[in-house]
């Protein structure tokens, strides 16, 4: 029997996706590991792989690169040598599916993004373009760049991604009252923004704290750098952790009956991308060394600015840490990562007089902004966790061993 080609949930609210191309031509012998699509999901663009051995089928009526497919959609089949395909070879592929979980046994899954081997635009089924990478394609569906229009800068005129960055910042750059376009990123952080506002009952305390000791600290690791130097983000991430095991309520979610607390202290970083933003996530923080946060928090932004973040690195997060500091921001609201309870807004360190024991003094002092949902905690509890963050900032040192 035909094993069906789905297409699969890359995120916990994904509804549909948009397709990139084949990577396998119809005819092809394919096993449990091949390569079989590119799908853009939410914030991802992932290879999809297969999990049976057979022969691809890839019946007339399949999408095509930049078709937009709802998830469970049946995009193409496995089958054995001499098998029929369900309606017909050339029959249309259905535009509707069944649930996810119902139905036949999908021959796919997601398989971590790697680059495909180059093949014909007419092999894989998809429309054709400028000469260009698959990247380039896809950050210029994101940034609403017209292929058409870009000067490609590589070899034989090929598109870059760095072209298309190009494009996009000279559109940017152009007189006002042009329309740009909203991209699949842009719709879902406009999304998750609103359900977040809707489903929440966000309340925000800001305070702030003496972060002197944790600038010396910051000083006395850049003074023996062999390696990165863990930035402010680290830190805090490091004492946020430390902080949610003595307030684990803080790193709660809402999950209808019931109110579920944190496993693990799997702590979320905002990262401003060129597409949008992304929240990757920083796994068993308590686990991990100051330096070793410091490599995932690198390796993580990195990856999220060339877009090459897994679905699967953006899910599950605790809680989130918003830096706007490196902008000159002294304090601001931050709305909560839903389904989280809260996130931290951190401002600059802004060196300033104060008074320390009695005496005028000049310290390096940070401000603070937790957003929190008032339906899973209360102020006064919240206002705990702040103070207990606050003490550990002002006193970094204890709390950033694994």
């Amino acid at each position: 029997m035909a094993i069906e080609i789905t297409v699969p949930r890359l995120g916990w609210n994904m509804e549909e996706g948009v397709f990139v191309g084949w990577l396998k031509k119809d005819g092809d012998e394919v096993r449990p590991g091949d390569s079989l699509f590119t799908l853009e999901g939410e914030k991802a663009t992932e290879d999809i792989e297969c999990l049976d051995k057979g022969i691809l089928r890839i019946p007339a009526g399949a999408p095509k690169a930049g078709d937009r497919i709802p998830v469970g959609a049946v995009i193409g089949y496995v089958t054995q040598q001499g098998e029929a395909v369900p309606n017909g070879e050339s029959g249309a592929v259905p535009r509707a599916a069944p649930p996810v979980g119902e139905g036949p046994r999908p021959a796919a899954a997601v398989k971590e993004r790697t680059a495909p081997s180059p093949q014909p635009a007419a092999a894989r089924g998809e429309r054709e373009y400028p000469a260009s990478s698959p990247r380039a394609r896809r950050i210029a569906r994101e940034l609403g760049v017209d292929l058409n229009r870009v000067r490609g800068g590589g070899r034989a005129g090929r598109i870059r991604e760095e072209d298309i960055l190009a494009a996009a910042s000279d559109k940017k750059s152009a007189p006002a009252g042009r329309a740009i376009a909203v991209t699949p990123i842009r719709r879902t952080i406009a999304e998750r923004m609103t359900a977040s506002l809707r489903s929440t009952a966000p309340v925000t305390l800001t305070t702030t704290a003496d972060a002197s000791n944790l600038v010396n600290l910051r000083g006395q690791f850049k003074a023996v750098a062999e390696d990165a130097v863990p930035g402010y983000t680290d830190f805090l991430v490091k004492l946020t952790a430390a902080a949610l095991q003595k307030h684990p309520l803080l790193g709660a979610r809402w999950a209808g009956e019931e109110i579920v607390l944190p496993e693990t202290m799997d702590i979320g970083i905002a990262v401003d991308a060129e597409a949008g933003l992304f929240v990757p996530v920083v796994r068993d923080v308590t686990a991990l060394s100051v330096r070793q946060v410091a490599a995932h928090t690198r390796d993580l932004a990195e990856r999220a600015r060339r877009g090459a973040l897994r679905s699967a690195e953006m899910e599950g997060g605790v809680f989130t840490i918003t830096n706007l500091g490196a902008f000159g921001v002294e304090a601001f609201t931050p709305i909560i990562h839903f389904p989280q309870c809260a996130i931290l807004g951190v401002g600059r360190i802004r060196r300033r007089p104060a008074v320390v024991a009695d005496q005028i003094a000049t310290r390096d002092l940070l401000a603070l902004s937790l957003t929190f949902d008032h339906r899973i905690v209360d102020g006064a509890p919240a206002a705990r966790f702040l103070q207990t963050l606050t003490q550990y900032v002002e006193n970094p040192g204890p709390w950033l061993m694994p």
